[in-house]
């Protein structure tokens, strides 16, 4: 792995579970943590608990398209360079909401929005940053739950189960990464994603299966670590498979139009 010091790390949704234990260790290793998070008293908590000489906070909620460009504007505004962009910050099949459709600030279905939405149109923003501070790495935090886009009903409207929305939404974030790799190919800035671990003991999950140390390991495997490429998707510190539909080019065409619709950015 290489060394973090001097190196500047953004990780949405760090205030609880793996994003903040993730952050915790990346301060400790030398890094510069951009917090983020949607509470003001959770994200003053963990910049206490991780030390304010190492980390920076910015509150944002990601359920509004708003807030989100306004976060990207404000990390383009103070920080002159980014190498790391942490995707991490989603909600689950069940909560908020007990399964229960809803929608997001800007009327999408909340899952999709906050899981996918919200990361397409921070990255896109923050894109001249990264290429700017390259070689720079991108790591979309997606899951091993995987369900085909419906694109003629993405926003589910029928049929809606919060466990159809959440594994679409994951899945939207791995055609989403191969769909970057390939547009970023030769810039120096690398894209992939990961199902950290299966059933992490945090807020979103019920019955936790794995530990969050296992987590962190995997995620931060693609911050530092070496011979990880580009454009890929790992279980946990593996190589992983992902739903077929992540290698039809035309359904990764078809999220990117939609996308730059539903956020108003173009990507180019």
């Amino acid at each position: 792995m290489t060394s973090l010091d001097g190196k500047v790390i953004l990780v949405t949704g760090a205030t609880d579970g793996l994003g903040r234990a993730l952050s915790a260790e990346l301060a400790r290793d030398g890094a510069t943590v951009l917090i983020h998070g949607r509470d003001a008293q959770r994200i003053a908590d963990t910049v206490a608990e991780l030390g304010g000489g190492t980390v920076r906070a910015y509150r944002a909620d990601l359920s509004d398209l708003t807030q989100v460009r306004a976060l990207a504007g404000e990390v383009l505004a103070n920080e002159p360079r980014l190498d790391v962009l942490v995707n991490n910050a989603g909600i689950g099949t069940e909560v908020p909401g007990g399964g229960a459709r809803q929608q997001s600030a800007d009327g999408y279905e909340l899952r999709f929005a906050v899981n996918y939405l919200a990361g397409f149109a921070l990255t896109e923003r923050l894109l001249p940053l990264l290429e700017s501070s390259a070689p720079s790495r991108i790591v979309n935090v997606s899951s091993l739950g995987q369900q085909a886009i419906d694109f003629d009903d993405v926003m589910l409207t029928r049929g809606y189960s919060g466990g159809r929305a959440y594994c679409q939404s994951k899945l939207a974030q791995i055609l989403y990464t191969i769909d970057l790799a390939e547009r970023l190919d030769g810039t120096g800035v690398s894209v992939n994603a990961l199902h950290p671990a299966t059933y992490m003991p945090t807020k979103i999950v019920p019955s936790p299966i794995s530990t969050v140390a296992e987590g962190v390991e995997a995620t931060r495997r693609l911050i530092d670590g070496d011979d990880v490429g580009t454009g890929r998707f790992y279980n946990g510190l593996r190589p992983g498979r992902p739903d077929a539909q992540a290698a039809d080019p035309k359904a990764r065409r078809q999220l990117r139009d939609l996308s730059e619709r539903l956020t108003g950015v173009t990507t180019r």
